[in-house]
């Protein structure tokens, strides 16, 4: 259950104020349908990160080692870096609800948005680390539903609950915290 939890709370904490969260927010303003977006965003984390899940887990099939957790280490380290940088407002170029309805509209601008995107990357880590796609799978996916979700049905009033300065020091802080505790066991020093 540890891999549920902790993807569940690294990502849902990680994505508020990403730009998938900005692009859920613009989805329902644009098309005031919350359950098709809903729905889309819920498909598309689905699959973009069981295959993020599934790349983390190969990899660390083929690396091992104390060189391997110190990468993995390293990168969490990274990513806490990354999480101070605020994202910019993107749409991910959704013009019109067009022929194929607010579903698959949402669904392929998530998919999209989210590549090479921190949570994305968070759930290869995640999955190197846990060695089990499908538990980090379910965390990532339940984290990015929980910050996600709100967005939809709030707007814009979501992301003004919490300052994003303040939100995005905290997943900085929970990504350093991983990334010591992965090079410390590393290393046997825990």
């Amino acid at each position: 259950m540890e891999p549920i939890f902790v993807s569940t709370g690294l990502v849902a904490i990680a994505e508020i104020g990403d730009k998938t969260q900005l692009l859920a927010i613009i989805l329902a303003a644009k098309f005031k349908k919350p359950v098709p977006i809903i729905l889309g965003i819920l498909c598309a984390t689905l699959a973009n990160h069981a295959l993020a899940a599934t790349a983390g887990y190969l990899v660390a099939q083929w690396l091992s080692g104390t060189l391997f957790q110190t990468l993995v280490g390293i990168a969490f380290i990274v990513m806490a870096g990354w999480a101070l940088i605020p994202d910019k407002e993107d749409d991910g170029g959704i013009a019109s609800k067009g022929r194929f309805g607010v579903f698959l509209a949402t669904t392929i601008a998530f998919f999209f948005v989210e590549i090479g995107d921190k949570t994305q990357i968070a759930t290869s880590l995640l999955a190197a680390r846990f060695e089990n796609i499908l538990l980090v799978t379910i965390g990532t996916t339940l984290g990015m539903m929980l910050a996600n979700v709100p967005a939809v049905l709030v707007g814009e009033a979501a992301t003004k609950i919490v300052p994003l300065k303040y939100v995005r020091i905290g997943a900085a802080v929970i990504f350093a915290l991983i990334g010591v505790w992965v090079l410390l066991s590393a290393y046997a020093i825990l």
